[in-house]
């Protein structure tokens, strides 16, 4: 998937973006919430395994609670991490909606 820019839109309380990853194996990731909580997670690229593991886990909880458990999470010697471009995701979601 080639993914250029992030895009974000709302309707009726429906929050939804599809954010670039950087410095992941993840390329993308598409966030749906609805008045924030978080309804879907999905992620483009990434192990298969550990993505939909956090999108499973993710699922029901509110976007400031999954930002402050998931945040500054890194991945090796990576300043960052799937579930810390989630945050990133999450955050962009939440600033332009």
């Amino acid at each position: 998937m080639d993914v250029v820019n992030n895009s974000n839109k709302s309707v009726e309380g429906v929050q939804q973006t599809l954010y670039t990853c950087q410095g992941t194996c993840s390329k993308a990731i598409e966030v749906t919430a609805r008045d924030g909580v978080v309804e879907n997670v999905i992620f483009y690229g990434g192990c298969n395994g550990n993505t939909k593991g956090i999108s499973q886990l993710v699922r029901g909880m509110k976007v400031e609670d999954v930002i402050a458990k998931l945040k500054g999470t890194t991945c090796g010697a990576r300043p960052t991490s799937c579930p810390d471009q989630l945050t990133r995701a999450l955050e962009q979601l939440r600033i332009d909606n």
